[in-house]
Formats: structure tokens, sequence, C-alpha cells
């Protein structure tokens, strides 16, 4: 019924504001240039639709609205819209493509397609002339040719078949107007035309010609309006001519086999390569690298050009669907493409009757008036990665940082642009507003730092040029009296405002190489005692280092500490944790969906919990800033992974209903930032070349959480069989169980039952029931439990209960589960190939590595490991010593384990364990 009813432009009256959703996408800013860019309305309503990222936007120009098609999960890679400018079809590239119909006027997908090209997705689509009819192209390497009527509810193509990979990548591709059963694809070298037929269930292929002159690439085809020849526009200004021998114009007139087609002449139309060819009425219009756009009549000859000099590589056409009356007419909706008519000086002109839309490679959208040719700047946008963004940190103001060298302010309250500027020397990789919102600092490509005037963004100071490589982090201590840095050489740089001829201006203070890999985070902090500025940075190499500002002189950054916070897993992200008790902690998250939260004062770790886990782990967290109506106890948590933005509330405790994502840029979330009344997160996408704003809806999220149940209910459902099932049975024998050994299995005396086991069987039950932590990790999940209290009371847990001892297995077990990959991966590392090409260890060296490497076995330990492991009884003798020697263990197991181990032979005959390949 919403689209039976549905008429031109009433998606910007219906009302958003009601949603379910915890984020809910706002406004997109920036798009895809290398699509095309579609006018659905003109005049009073100027709408245009183009793509950003996985979203379709129709936006409203002259109402400064937007409207988003949501529904793809990977990047859009072609989309076309049919002649009436009703009906869009988008189709994507990745795992799980889509093709997906959409009627603009509603808003609503009339038609989704689900594995129509399952390898590789689509990289080329049409729309017929009667909107009846899809043609989609693959994107493999074999290509495939599908041809779809998306009115019928089938999941199979009416036709397709198979291209030789010897006709290149076909990368465009259009039906003739006049017969919806003909198309034509192009690549850069061959151009192929088609005829299918519905009842063969097949498609011919029109054997594609090869010329004697150099025509250079190959852009766009099309069919001429006079059905009996076709068009191609190539790189070298020239049009290839295309005779078809016995045209026909209805499908029941179809012959037996497909015409022949022969590329009678090449014209030489221009210099510049053409890279736009579309027929219009009685028209042929080109578009061109120099910005050009021109129109012939059938015999290809020259009526017209607009062109300006700002206009770049033009990348799509878009003409009105409203024909523009001459001066004097009547309106007449039967008019010509284009009019002569006579002024007042009684000469002839030849006028063209439709506005258009032009789009060129460099993101710039132009609309073109054709009464005045004034040449209108719609929108320009970022043409390279958008890896950088800040948000002022009381005005309602975001910046965006591009790779192309471009900043720029937009006030996202009224989601209007206000200043930017073009750096050209290299592009902005991060940046950051001071405190106090004076000041913007932009990290750039070339390792460059500028600190600009926040409403201007002039330059304040010369630039400094301090970092060896390219700047990743950039941030302002609390005072703004410190800039701190990362580059891509694992570098930490402070920089520091001083006071010269009575005026702030600011110098370089100290570098320091702090790590080895990459750093992840640096973050500003206060010191609880002075209140003075505190700097941690955090890298790959999982060293958390802390350095005295305060003792710091030119040249010299002093470090204060330097503490390990991982064993095995990589630290990711770093931030402060919100006051939720007397003790102060800073948050990590880590490549193995876990987040832990440290003292800020001991950086021991006090707790271990299961993060958001949404198919990549959390890249950044931030705390959200708080609303003035929020309530003051409540917390939350923004975070982005490698494609999707989250929030979760606080406090973390591995409850997973208390968070939810969103995808926000499929090819990868460089960063994101939030506004200062935390009504807004704003994420950027990099490669994308776009930006998302995001309105936060808190309660939505809190009754989601609510719904997902109290207390243990939600942890109770990550057990494998939940609360009833064989798992939670087991669990429980073995909680009495370790009371019964620990008040004597043979004892006589009436037994105590409790709900709670010492802290000591901790590690006991947790092998047992198939979790098996090292011994850095059992000493932090007993520490966790010890010290839980400590605070508030002075006094150590000393025991356990069910419950608690669920939710500890929760959040400390790995998040997915045992995986062979891992054991894949350490063998690839640590093994070598053997005779057939598998990676193997030596039974010697393993041996030895378990004994001398990592957390250290002694040789007792060792062989009464393997002895069990292997279901054998020790043998008679004494202990051996404890040494690197591995031939005691290596003697009791010898005829056990071959002298080479595989994966398959550790996993399954040394473990024993049923991990699936």
């Amino acid at each position: 019924s919403l689209v039976w009813a549905a008429m031109p432009g009433m998606l910007f009256r219906k009302n958003r504001d009601s949603s379910l959703h915890p984020l809910n996408l706002s406004w997109v800013f920036g798009y895809n240039s290398s699509l095309a860019v579609h006018s659905l309305m003109d005049g009073e309503d100027r709408v245009l639709l183009y793509v950003s990222s996985h979203i379709v936007v129709i936006h409203d120009i002259l109402g400064n609205k937007q409207y988003h098609l949501q529904g793809h999960t990977n990047v859009i890679s072609c989309l076309c819209v049919s002649e009436d400018r009703r009906w869009v079809a988008t189709a994507d590239r990745g795992p799980d493509a889509l093709i997906i119909v959409w009627d603009s006027y509603s808003g609503v997908p009339v038609r989704t397609i689900f594995e129509s090209h399952p390898e590789d997705g689509v990289c080329a689509i049409a729309i017929s002339q009667d909107a009846k009819y899809l043609v989609t192209i693959s994107a493999g390497t074999v290509q495939k040719v599908c041809v779809w009527r998306w009115t019928l509810p089938t999941e199979k193509p009416m036709c397709s078949t198979e291209l030789n990979p010897e006709f290149g990548h076909q990368d465009y591709v259009i039906f003739n107007p006049q017969n919806p059963h003909e198309f034509v694809s192009n690549s850069k070298t061959q151009v192929i035309f088609y005829l299918w037929l519905w009842d063969e269930n097949m498609a011919w292929l029109l054997s594609p010609q090869t010329f004697k002159c150099l025509v250079g690439q190959f852009s766009q085809s099309v069919f001429h309006f006079n059905n009996a020849q076709a068009l191609t526009g190539t790189s070298a200004g020239k049009l290839v001519v295309w005779d078809m021998d016995n045209p026909r114009t209805l499908p029941e007139e179809l012959p037996a086999k497909p015409h022949g087609v022969t590329a009678t002449k090449v014209v030489s139309m221009q210099k510049e390569g053409l890279t736009v060819l579309k027929v219009l009425e009685s028209c042929v219009v080109t578009g061109d690298v120099k910005g050009q756009v021109k129109f012939y009549d059938g015999q290809l000859r020259l009526l017209t050009i607009y062109s300006h000099d700002k206009v770049g590589p033009i990348r799509s056409i878009s003409f009105s669907t409203i024909l523009r009356d001459p001066p004097g007419a009547s309106p007449d909706s039967s008019q010509p493409f284009f009019t002569s008519w006579s002024d007042s000086s009684n000469s002839v002109s030849l006028t063209l009757n439709r506005n258009f839309i032009l789009s060129t490679s460099d993101a710039t959208m132009f609309h073109v008036a054709t009464d005045s040719t004034n040449f209108e700047r719609i929108m320009k946008e970022a043409k390279k990665a958008v890896n950088a963004i800040a948000c002022h940190p009381q005005e309602p103001l975001v910046a965006a940082g591009s790779h192309c060298g471009l900043l720029k302010v937009w006030d996202y309250k009224e989601t209007q642009y206000l200043v930017s500027r073009i750096f050209t020397e290299a592009g902005i990789q991060c940046l950051s507003y001071d405190p106090e919102g004076y000041l913007l600092a932009a990290g750039f490509t070339d390792g460059s730092v500028y600190i600009l005037d926040a409403i201007s963004l002039q330059s304040i100071c010369d630039k400094f040029q301090f970092s060896k490589g390219p700047v990743t982090h950039i941030n302002f201590s609390y005072d703004s009296k410190y800039l701190a840095t990362a580059d891509e050489n694992h570098s930490v740089t402070v920089y520091k405002r001083v006071l010269q001829n009575g005026s702030k201006c600011w110098e370089h203070l100290a570098g320091l190489d702090s790590h080895y890999k990459p750093i992840r985070s640096i973050l500003f902090g206060v010191h609880s005692d002075s209140n003075k500025p505190r700097l941690l940075s955090l890298g790959e190499d999982r060293q958390l280092v802390e350095y005295d500002l305060n003792s710091s002189i030119k040249d010299h950054l002093v470090v204060t500490h330097r503490d390990r916070l991982e064993q095995a897993a990589v630290p990711l992200c770093l931030a402060w944790y919100p006051q939720l008790s007397t003790e102060s902690f800073f948050l990590t998250a880590n490549n193995c969906y876990k987040m832990k939260l440290y003292n800020t004062t001991t950086k021991m770790c006090r707790k271990t919990l299961l993060g958001p886990t949404y198919g990549s782990p959390l890249e950044k967290i931030q705390i959200l800033p708080r609303t003035s109506s929020a309530d003051p106890q409540q917390h939350y948590l923004v975070y982005i992974t490698k494609d999707k933005v989250g929030l979760q509330i606080l406090p973390v405790d591995g409850n997973p209903h208390k968070s939810s994502a969103f995808i926000c840029h499929p090819d990868g979330a460089s960063d994101f930032a939030t506004s200062h009344d935390g009504r807004y997160i704003f994420t950027a996408g990099g490669k994308e070349r776009t930006f998302m704003k995001w309105k936060v809806n808190l309660p939505a999220l809190d009754a989601a959480a609510f719904l997902g149940g109290e207390d243990l209910i939600p942890f109770y459902n990550l057990l494998n069989g939940g609360r009833e099932g064989e798992f939670f049975r087991e669990l429980e024998d073995y909680f009495y169980y370790v009371q019964l050994c620990s008040q004597g299995i043979d004892t006589m005396e009436n037994r105590q039952v409790s709900t709670h086991i010492p802290l000591e069987e901790i590690p006991s039950v947790m092998r047992a029931i198939g979790f098996y932590p090292s011994e850095e990790e059992i000493e932090e999940m007993i520490n966790e439990v010890k010290f839980s209290k400590y605070v508030d009371t002075g006094e150590e847990v000393t025991k356990i209960n069910l419950g608690d001892f669920i939710k500890l297995y929760i959040n400390h077990r790995p998040a997915l589960g045992l995986s062979m990959k891992n054991i894949q991966r350490a063998f690839q590392v640590l093994g070598y190939d053997n005779e057939k090409g598998d990676k193997v260890i030596d039974t010697g060296d393993f041996l030895s590595l378990l004994q001398c490497r990592g957390e250290q076995m002694t040789e007792d330990e060792l062989a009464e490991c393997l002895i069990t492991l292997l279901g054998r009884r020790p043998g008679e003798g004494g202990s051996q010593p404890d040494t690197c020697d591995p031939t005691g263990a290596a003697a009791l197991t010898e005829e056990e384990i071959p002298a080479e181990i595989t994966t398959e032979v550790f996993v399954a005959d040394i473990l024993s364990l049923p991990i699936a390949k």
C-alpha cells in the first residue's frame, strides 16, 4: 500500500524521529564519485540520488534534507535508475551480495535478489526502458551476465551466459531503449552486443570487432536513436559507429539467430577523451575529461557545447525530467529536446529545454541551468580517503580531513557547510580540537603538524616537522598546555605552549621512540594527587608507557613507567573509565574481544570482561559525553570495529544485551568522534571518502538490555544449552565435587553443602569444563575475585559462588571458542615444512619449547601432563631433575608421539580435542 499510494517528494514528509534503534543514521557527508549521480526532481524541488558507501542517498538540495535507503551490507558497486526516475536498482560486491530494487517515491525496497552472483557480486547493472528487466554482470574473473524480470518473485534469472575472460573485464552495460531484448556491454578493450530470448533461456554473443586504427580505451556504449546503429566512446576522443544488420524493434519479431554488428567507421570527435556517452531523444551527448558537455545530432554534427573551467573530468550526466519553456512559448510536454526560437534581434538560437546535473571524478556536482549556461556548484567533497574527524568541545561543529588535503568544517545541527581549507603538500591523517575550543590541530601524512585557528582554519604558527612518518594520533591535554602526537614510526612527540613576548605560542618539547610496534592510542589524563597532565601511550607491542611531562625538558621526554598489559592478546584501544566506584580505572580492548579494567595507579588488571562480538574486535573506544537530561549515574561507551559503530552500557559486565552495533563503513571505519552533548556520533569511512552522522537514542539501548533479562539470565544463555542444558548440570556437578574434595572424599562426617568453593579451586573447575587458562590468566582470575571488595571493605574474598563463577567463566574463556586457525598459526611460526609440505614441529623441539620458553614447565610437570593426556600410567622410578633437557619426558612418550608433530596429531592425538577444521 505504501508503494501504491506513493507520490514524488513524499519521502521528506515522513516523520523519522520515532526510531526504535539505539543509533540512527541522520546525515551522510560525501559520496562515491566513481558512480553516477541522478536527478530525480528539478525546479522547485531539486532532488538528487547518489551512493555513499553502502547507502543510497536521496538528497533534497534546496530543502537541505536527506533520505537514506539502507539494505546493503557491502559497499554499493553499481546502480541504475528507470526512465521515469521511480525505480532504482542497486547492487554490491562482497560476501552475501545483494541486488535491491527501490521505489524512490516511498523509499520501500520492492524486490531483493539474493545470491545473484554469489562468488564476487555485481560490477555493472542496467534497467530496461520499460522498467521490467534488469541485466547484471558479475565482478569475477569469469564474468556471468544475467537478465532478470525483477517484477516476478523468482530467484533465478530469465537467461544467463558466461563471458570469455579474453573479452576483458566488462564494467558497463545498457539496454537498447527501443528493444528490451538487446543490450550492449563494454570493457576497456572489447564491446559485446547481446540478444536474449525468454523461452530459450540462453544468451547469444555477437562477435567483437577488431580495429585497424588506434581508437583508445572504450568508456561507454549506447544504442543510436535510429535503432540501426550503436556508438562507443573512447579515451582518444573518438566515437566508434556500429551498424546493426536487420534490426528488430518488437520482441515477437526476433530472428532465429542474432543479427550481425560491424564497426563501419571511427569518428574523431575531439582530442580529449570521452568519459560519458548518452542518447536522449534526438541527440547524442558526450562528456569528457576536460569537463565539456557536447550535443550532436544523429549525423554527429555539433549542436552546442556547455563548459566551465571549474569542471573536472565528467563522471555522469543526468537530465531533468521537466521540460523548461523557451521564452514566449506556452507549456507543452511534447516539446522537442532542442527548440529554435527568435529573440528581439530576429536571430535564431538553439536552446536546450532541460537542465542537467554533472558529477565529476574529483567529487564535485554541478547544476547546469541551460537557459543561462550557469554552472552552479552543488557539492564539493573529498576525492580521497577521509581518515580524520573531530568535534568541537562546545559548539555544534565537526571537522573532517581527507588525504586529498581538504579540511572542511560543518555546523552539524543545521547541516551547513561553514569553512574549508585545502593543504596541497600532504594529506590529513588526524584531527583534534583543544578543550577550550580555540585551536584545531592536524597531523599529516608527511609527518607535519599544523596548529590552526578553530574558526578561520588559518595557521597560528609555523608547521612542525618532527615526526619521521605519517602522524596517526593527535591529542591536547585537558589544560591545553600540551599537544602529543604518535606516528607510524612508533614515536611519541610532545609540543608545549609557552609565552614569548607576552603572547602564547607553541614549541617542540621532545620526542621518543616509545614502542617497537604500531601505537594504538595516546591518552591525556590528570594526576589524582597533583592535578597535572598525565600522558599514556599504548602500542601493539603490549606496552603501556607513561611519561613524566613535568620532568621532561627540551629534546628529552622522560618515561616514568613501562607496563606489559597482555600476555598473548594485542591491546587495540585505551580510554579512561568513568568513576563508578572508589577505585579508578582505565579501560582497554584487545583483539580477542576482551575488555580489561586496570587500576590507574598500580596498573594491575582488576577485571576481564567479554566485549562486543560483532565480527571484528573494537578498534577505538570513547566515553559518551552525558546529555543534560541524562541520569548522572548512567554512562555509555562508544566504539567502532572494523566496519561498525556501537554503544555499550556501563559498567561493562559481559552482558551481550547491553551492547548494540550497526554497519557504518563496510570497507573500514577509520575514526569517530562524539558531539560535546553526547547526542551525535560521527564516523569516518577512510577510503570510502565519506563520513556519517548518527543520532543517539539511549532509551532504545536501555530497553534492549532490559528485555535481555536481569542478573544471571543473559549469562545462562551464553552457556551451551542454557540454564537447562547438560553443560550447566555438569558445571554444577563439578562445583559440588570440589566441595566434597575440600572436605575429604573418605570422611564419614556430615557434609556441609555450600553455594561457594575456595578460590584455589577455580583453575581446576575451569579446566574440567574445557577452558585451559595460562598461569597468568589464572592469577588474574583469582585476583579479580580476591580484591573485588577490597577497596570498599579492606577485606579479601576467599570463596566464589556458582553465579559469580559462571560470569567469570563467560568473561575469561575464549570469546570465539577453540580455533584450529590459532594452532595452525602457531605451527607456522614454530615449525618447518617436512617432505610432504606440511608444517611440523620436531618432537624434541616441542618438548624443549614447553620447558624453556613462555610459562616454563618442569620436566616432572611435562611428563605427568603428557602421560595423562596419552592415557599412560607413570612408570616406576624417582623424579627427574628440573632442567631444560627433554630426554626424560621424551623417553616416557617416544612410543606415543611421532618424531614430527603436525597440527592434526597435536590436536587429535595429543590433546584429544574435537576441533573442527
